[in-house]
């Protein structure tokens, strides 16, 4: 399989921007339950006009987050893994079932109880996480693999952000939602005259993002809008859509991502912590996240081979589809943002995002043992 360089590149940044992200957490955990817990803590919650400084990152740099995954789902649609609908069926598939049996556990244990808004949180995969654990497994890890799992985390990812859309909206106002779509409607007027300059579309998002921001849709949903609005041409390194792509990989990861981590795992972590992990809606996150996720992926891609609605790559075997089904559940980015418009409720909050680092941590665990030995016994046979 023939793997384009804007692919490589993509896999490296999240790759690396996977490590960044852990050790940011970690850098975050140690400050807001350190003798300069009050200093750290304090920094997030500084007023910036009518805001917080985490809630511009949450609303206005996850935007931009949101552009990259926005620009790499239409890499894979017009040139990518999606193109091709019978290799798209794969990771579809894969992704749907590992959006709807996670959400379905934390319902079967939450529903009808205050906190049943948070069925979305282990929804979601974390690719810079999930990519950054499988590049430890270094050149045992087959390039179909690696496709296949990019593939799923982008619709992992843009099933989350139709959920955002769909269920986490507040109180729309009306005129401000129709001239952001109207602005919408123009870039997209733009790209169908064929206008391929970067520089009114980016200026269009902004104000794009800006009535988005006060019209009760997420704002951040203006990322993808954007994304499909800038002209991808033939898919060449000259394309506005890949130029963007590529000058955004390494701000996204070792920048926004890593602020993102820094602002939203400032946890204090009290000595009683660990009932944090018994509530109903933390045991649903859980088992979305380690349960769901690896189950909810290999069913749903056995079951489309099976009904032969697409094939299994001859390089890789069930058992690392269900490798890589756990690596789905490693939620951080994602979940954490999910949890943050579920919840209103900082205890809730907190818990949640201690349960998501805790399950996040296991799945990833298990994910990497589990197919280091898969695939260390595959690699061993292939060259035996």
């Amino acid at each position: 399989m023939v793997i384009t360089k804007l692919f490589k590149d993509f896999f490296e940044s999240e790759k690396a921007g996977g490590f960044t992200l852990i050790a940011c957490t970690l850098l975050s955990l140690f400050l807001a339950n350190s003798i300069w817990s009050e200093s750290y803590l304090h920094i997030w919650h500084l007023q910036l006009g009518n805001h917080s400084l985490e809630h511009w990152i949450n609303d206005g740099l996850m935007t931009i987050f949101f552009l990259l995954i926005g620009l790499e789902l239409e890499r894979e649609i017009y040139a990518g893994e999606l193109s091709n609908i019978k290799n798209a069926l794969l990771p579809i598939s894969g992704a749907i079932g590992g959006m709807l049996l996670p959400a379905a556990l934390f319902l079967l244990i939450n529903f009808g109880t205050e906190t049943q808004s948070g069925a979305g949180i282990p929804m979601a995969t974390d690719i810079a996480f999930a990519l950054g654990i499988l590049s430890l497994l270094g050149n045992k890890v087959p390039t179909s693999l690696k496709v296949f799992l990019t593939a799923l985390a982008v619709i992992d990812d843009l099933g989350a952000i139709l959920i955002i859309a769909i269920f986490y909206t507040g109180d729309l106002n009306w005129i401000n939602l129709t001239i952001a779509l109207s602005i919408f409607g123009v870039l997209l007027a733009l790209n169908r005259l064929k206008v391929h300059n970067l520089i009114p579309y980016l200026i269009g998002g902004v104000f794009m993002w800006y009535f988005m921001l006060n019209s009760g849709v997420h704002a951040t949903i203006t990322g993808v809008l954007l994304a499909f609005a800038i002209p991808f041409s033939t898919g060449s390194e000259k394309s506005p859509s890949i130029i963007l792509q590529h000058f955004l990989h390494k701000p996204v990861a070792y920048f926004i991502l890593p602020i993102f981590a820094l602002a939203n795992t400032a946890i204090i972590i009290n000595s009683d912590w660990h009932f944090a992990l018994s509530h109903n809606y933390t045991l649903g996150i859980a088992l979305g996240l380690i349960v769901g996720k690896p189950i909810g992926i290999a069913l749903f891609s056995y079951l489309s081979v099976k009904l032969k609605i697409c094939s299994l790559p001859e390089d890789i075997n069930w058992k690392a589809i269900i490798g890589v089904g756990f690596l789905g559940g490693i939620g951080f980015t994602m979940s954490i943002f999910i949890t943050l418009l579920a919840f209103s409720d900082v205890e809730h909050i907190d818990n949640s995002k201690i349960m998501i680092l805790v399950s996040s941590l296991i799945a990833g665990t298990l994910g990497l043992l589990f197919l280091k030995f898969v695939l260390k016994k595959s690699f061993n046979e292939t060259n035996s």
